[in-house]
C-alpha cells in the first residue's frame, strides 16, 4: 500500500490530535524525559509528539518526509509559541552529527520505517546511553463498537489496507531493539477513551493511511459518504467514546560488543 500523508495534511492537522496529555506525563513519571533533553522526533507528521516534548522544556527537532505535514506542524507550533526545528527527511538518513542527541522518539510511525537502517542511524546520532522511545496510540475495535464498524468500511473501500483488527501492542519492537543491540529494554501500556463528534471521527478516519493517505479523491468521497450514513444509522449520540491504547517500548544505546552484554539484553514488560 503506497501512502502519502501529505494528501491528508488538512484533515491530519484538524482531526488527528495525536497522543493524549497523559502520554507525556507518563514519559516523565517513568523517568524517560526530564525536560532538558535534545530530542529528534522521527516521522513527526504535524508535530504532536514534538510539540508535547517542547512544552516539557526539551529542545526538539521534528523530521518527516512530507513537506505539507511539516508546514502544518510549523503553523501549529507558532500558534502555541513553541520553538521547534522542522526538517524534511527520513529515519534511514538522519542528517545530524554523530552522538549529538539525547533521545530519539518515533510516535505512530515505526511500522513505516526500514527498522534495520533506522536503528543504525538512531544509534549513530544518539549520545552514549541515549534512549530510543517508540510509541503508538491506537483505536481499539471492541465488539460491535464504532471502531469495528468503521474498520469494516475501510476494508470494503480499500482492500489493500492491512492495519485493522489491532490490539495496540507490538511485540516485534522488542526484537527490533534487541537486534539493534539496545539494552534495558522495557515497555508499558494503558488504555484511554477519547470523545469524538461524528464530524471529528469522520475527519480522523479520512486522515488515516487507509483513506486519504492512499485513495484517490473519488474513493475518499465515497467512503466518507458511507461512513456518515453508518454513523447516523448505528450511533445516535452526539459524542462517540472511542477506546485507545497507549503502548511504549524504550531502550538504551549500548556501545559494548554484544558478546559482552548477553546478561544485559533484558526485555522487561512493566505493565
Amino acid at each position: 500500500m503506497n501512502v502519502d500523508f501529505g494528501k491528508a495534511a488538512r484533515d491530519y492537522r484538524k482531526h488527528r490530535a495525536g497522543f493524549p496529555d497523559s502520554f507525556f506525563s507518563s514519559l516523565q513519571s517513568n523517568g524517560l524525559i526530564k525536560g532538558h533533553e535534545s530530542i529528534i522526533d522521527l516521522g513527526t507528521g504535524t508535530g504532536t509528539v514534538a510539540r508535547g516534548l517542547a512544552k516539557l522544556g526539551c529542545k526538539v527537532i521534528g523530521i518527516d518526509p512530507a513537506a505539507k505535514l511539516l508546514k502544518e506542524a510549523n503553523e501549529l507550533a507558532q500558534e502555541e509559541g513553541l520553538q521547534i526545528d522542522w526538517r524534511e527527511g527520513c529515519s534511514e538518513n538522519i542528517e545530524l552529527a554523530n552522538e549529538s542527541i539525547d533521545v530519539v522518539t518515533a510516535g505512530q510511525c515505526w511500522h513505516w520505517f526500514n527498522h534495520q537502517r533506522a536503528l543504525k542511524e538512531v544509534k549513530r546520532v544518539l549520545r552514549p546511553s541515549g534512549r530510543l522511545i517508540i510509541a503508538h496510540f491506537d483505536w481499539l475495535p471492541f465488539h460491535q463498537n464504532v471502531v469495528l464498524h468503521t474498520e469494516r468500511l475501510i476494508k470494503e473501500t480499500n482492500p489493500d489496507w492491512i492495519f485493522g483488527d489491532g490490539v495496540g501492542i507490538y511485540p516485534d519492537w522488542f526484537r527490533h531493539l534487541n537486534d539493534g543491540n539496545f539494552v534495558d529494554i522495557k515497555s508499558y501500556s494503558y488504555d484511554e477513551y477519547v470523545s469524538y463528534s461524528h464530524e471529528a471521527w469522520r475527519g480522523r478516519i479520512r486522515a488515516s493511511a487507509g483513506i486519504k493517505g492512499s485513495l484517490v479523491p473519488d474513493k475518499v468521497e465515497e467512503f466518507d459518504r458511507r461512513h456518515n450514513e453508518m454513523l447516523k444509522e448505528r450511533f445516535h449520540g452526539s459524542l462517540l467514546s472511542v477506546p485507545h491504547r497507549v503502548f511504549v517500548v524504550h531502550g538504551t544505546r549500548n556501545d559494548r560488543p554484544r558478546s559482552d552484554t548477553s546478561d544485559d539484553c533484558r526485555v522487561t514488560p512493566e505493565s
